[in-house]
């Protein structure tokens, strides 16, 4: 879905840095020292954006659907 904005754990801010991980990421770079060069250094933040798994372009294929 939408990517969260903050930390459900600790409440850090950590929406704006998922475009920048997954860039990054898909260009080859090692998953951990990209988290930890955006700096997302705690386990809670780095599920965030490591879990996150981004469908809603699929479920928007469906709106007009009742």
């Amino acid at each position: 879905m939408i990517v969260p904005v903050r930390c459900f754990s600790c409440g850090k801010v950590v929406g704006e840095s998922y475009e920048k991980y997954v860039e990054r990421v898909q260009r080859g770079e090692d998953p951990a020292a990209v988290l930890d060069e955006i700096g997302i250094k705690r386990y809670c933040c780095r599920r965030m954006i490591f879990s996150h798994v981004d469908f809603i372009d699929e479920i928007l294929k469906y709106k007009g659907v009742k």
